[in-house]
């Protein structure tokens, strides 16, 4: 067997750092990190996006990929015939718990991994616990997706600004930028998604939303969902879930897929309502700060 490398990689590598994770997603597993996170977080470039990414590898075949969502924080998956490879867990969990390893620093850090039990294990028998627990919830496919009475369309260029205003609303931060947004859309992964905007009876702006496809017969993923404060309570949503499930279909996915904070009931609330049926709860696991 080849042995194990780990490696950041560079910014041309990153169609085959999401060819891999696209291939890994399955129904069978709770929403492991997906195409369509990479592809939010293109939203800061190719370049900062191939820095925040650990991949194992053995020989030419990748069987791991983490990215680093903020300094503390590592949300990973794995090949689906290695969730329960032992071994690879133990060397993976090495890498992870040695700050001189680049993956995490010392001190306070989570790891999310949902479809990786032998990693969980691993890191549990290294003294880390069970953070707060998150919902992983999923809409089938198969049948046709209701109508809904919202607004919605593509988002195109001159739809940008409204975007980001709404998401910077719904999320009560500055991060995302009419830029940054063009930025996501011109990169790899968007051109397996599509970037709606919701707009109400008045055409007022007042839900964004993107859906992420694997490719045909896998899961997609939504990422993000946002609705402005002051237009909540009105099943806006509700109709963006299922517009996304919608477009999900056509585009061949076999299920959409969202995981959010088990604290966040109303968002929980909301997804139930558009028929997106919740699985068992899933924690990050923690290290504490010493």
């Amino acid at each position: 067997m080849a042995p194990l490398r780990l490696s950041s990689p560079r910014p041309a590598e990153l169609e085959s750092v999401l060819a891999a994770l696209r291939s890994w997603q399955s129904d069978a597993h709770p929403v492991p990190l997906h195409p369509g996170d990479l592809g939010w977080h293109h939203l800061r470039g190719a370049e900062a996006t191939a820095a925040a990414l650990r991949l194992w590898s053995r020989g030419e075949r990748p069987v791991a990929v983490g990215m680093l969502d903020g300094p503390q924080l590592v949300r990973l998956a794995l090949a689906p015939d290695l969730v329960g490879d032992e071994g690879l867990a133990a060397a993976v969990g090495e890498d992870i718990a040695d700050p001189e390893r680049g993956v995490l620093p010392a001190g306070r850090a989570a790891v999310e991994a949902r479809s990786a039990p032998a990693l969980c294990r691993e890191l549990l028998a290294r003294g880390w616990a069970e953070g707060d627990p998150w919902v992983p919830l999923r809409r089938g496919l198969a049948e046709p997706v209701e109508e809904t009475s919202l607004s919605i369309t593509q988002v195109a260029d001159a739809d940008l600004a409204e975007y980001a205003a709404v998401h910077r609303a719904a999320f009560g931060s500055s991060g995302v930028a009419e830029e940054r947004l063009r930025t996501m859309l011109a990169g790899p992964a968007h051109r397996d998604a599509v970037s709606l905007l919701g707009r109400d009876g008045s055409g007022i702006a007042v839900a964004v939303l993107t859906a992420w496809s694997a490719g045909p017969g896998r899961p997609g993923l939504i990422e993000p969902l946002g609705v402005s404060p002051e237009h909540r309570g009105h099943g806006h949503g509700r109709s963006m879930c299922l517009a996304a499930a919608a477009w999900l279909r056509r585009a061949g996915a076999s299920s959409a897929g969202v995981c959010t904070p088990r604290s966040l009931s109303a968002a929980v609330a909301t997804y139930r309502s558009a028929g997106y049926r919740a699985l068992p709860d899933v924690p990050d696991l923690e290290r504490p700060g010493t």
